[in-house]
């Protein structure tokens, strides 16, 4: 039924989807990933003069692409500093699993239980095989991250205005105001917020704003092996995001929310949106 999935290893497809003959992002190795990644941190290209009224950022995610290999988690974590378990992150992805006969879809991520205990470590972010004996009709995953609205419900309840929405798009957090009352993390729609009991207050994906000012991609976009992830500027009609877009049917996540997101998603089920 359209895409099928071996869903302990991580591999999902959809026909002819991991050929990527797309144009708005290409297929990348794992070697030649991490590659460019290193290449990136340590000769970074420059945005000169940076201004953030000449820029409109917007991420894309293909879940036709992604296969749950978590190397966007894992990246996310090293180069943001978050602590290395399954329970905390600023991006995690979740597996979607329909049996056969069901319309239901059977929901987890990296920090269920059952692939804590089958890895055999908080530490490890993996994906079990728990569905290898049972008949499947289809199954997928789905990279989740903040969705930097353009009406962010976090900042409206903020009372310091620790927290704020940037010209350019991202959301960020100032931690010198943050007093960790966590009435952000509440208000986000998406779960997207979290609390570092360590340092009492709020955390969040920022898109890698320290990169993307300097004109690198976040870090879960760079090391994504299949291109799942596509980021750029709407400003520019021919960025890869305003490929993206133009050229497929994109959603975005609870739209009746009406907090307007910055995250489009294309090949994703009901159950998700």
């Amino acid at each position: 039924m359209g895409k099928s999935a071996v869903c302990g290893g991580a591999l999902a497809s959809a026909g002819s989807a991991i050929g990527l003959s797309e144009t708005y992002g290409p297929k990348r190795g794992f070697q030649q990933n991490d590659e460019q990644y290193a290449e990136s941190v340590n000769n970074p290209p420059k945005i000169p003069d940076y201004n953030w009224n000449d820029h409109q950022w917007a991420m894309g995610v293909d879940t036709d692409r992604c296969i749950g290999c978590l190397r966007c988690m894992e990246a996310c974590k090293m180069e943001n500093s978050v602590q290395m378990d399954a329970f905390h992150h600023r991006t995690w992805v979740e597996r979607y699993v329909y049996l056969e006969g069901s319309n239901t879809a059977i929901v987890d991520s990296q920090a269920d239980p059952k692939n804590i205990e089958n890895t055999g470590s908080e530490t490890k972010f993996r994906f079990d095989n728990r569905y290898r004996n049972v008949k499947v009709d289809k199954a997928f995953f789905v990279p989740k991250l903040c969705n930097q609205c353009e009406h962010p419900s976090c900042v409206q309840v903020c009372p310091t205005g620790a927290t704020f929405k940037t010209k350019e798009g991202p959301v960020l957090i100032d931690t010198t105001y943050c007093i960790g009352c966590q009435y952000c993390v509440q208000a986000c729609p998406y779960g997207a917020r979290s609390f570092n009991e360590v340092r009492g207050v709020a955390e969040k994906c920022n898109w890698c704003y320290h990169r993307i000012t300097k004109g690198l991609n976040p870090a879960c976009v760079e090391v994504c092996p299949t291109g799942t992830r596509i980021f750029g500027d709407r400003n520019d009609p021919e960025s890869p995001i305003s490929l993206f877009i133009r050229n497929n049917h994109v959603q975005v996540l609870k739209p009746e929310m009406g907090n307007a997101p910055n995250v489009f998603y294309k090949g994703t089920d009901k159950e998700v949106v």
